[in-house]
């Protein structure tokens, strides 16, 4: 179980039932957050809570967001080294969503900051691999992480919950 903050733009597009509280969150990595890009196509970007550690993924469609997000993050922790047991129990603890609004504005923050590096690159470099600009923005140093990157701060925190 865990709950994905997101924005009213994009909350509006997942047709789902909001929930006013969040239950306790039972992944390792805690809840995440998503807004979307209305870029072509549109897509959505979901930060992690705990290590800010971004995912890229088509928003179409919206509705089934929520389904798609476990096998698009599998697909990232593996491209970080990230082991298969510790990938199989997050996605699987996964399987129950909660849709909630915003309430934090540190990852709101980083999620526009993320917006702006992420369009800015992809203009510069003309790459269309999600992945990629994915694992790219992964490198960028948070202040609200003291200016640490959520790799590192995703590789510590793996370490910490499979020792």
């Amino acid at each position: 179980m865990f709950a994905l903050h997101c924005t009213a733009k994009l909350r509006d597009r997942l047709n789902r039932p909001r929930k006013s509280e969040t239950l306790p969150t039972s992944t390792a990595l805690g809840d995440w957050y998503a807004t979307a890009l209305f870029w072509r196509p549109q897509l959505a970007l979901l930060v992690n809570e705990r290590t800010l550690i971004p995912v890229l993924m088509p928003l179409a469609p919206a509705v089934t967001l929520p389904e798609r997000f476990g096998p698009a993050l599998a697909q990232l922790l593996r491209r970080h080294g990230v082991c298969q047991r510790f990938i199989e129990s997050e996605v699987a603890e996964m399987a129950e969503v909660a849709v909630v609004k915003t309430n934090n504005r540190r990852v709101v923050g980083t999620m526009n900051e993320f917006c702006f590096e992420a369009t800015v690159h992809r203009e510069q470099s003309g790459t269309a691999d999600l992945l990629s600009l994915a694992m790219w923005l992964a490198q960028t140093p948070c202040g609200a992480i003291g200016y640490s990157t959520p790799a590192r701060l995703l590789k510590e925190v793996v370490k910490a919950a499979t020792h």
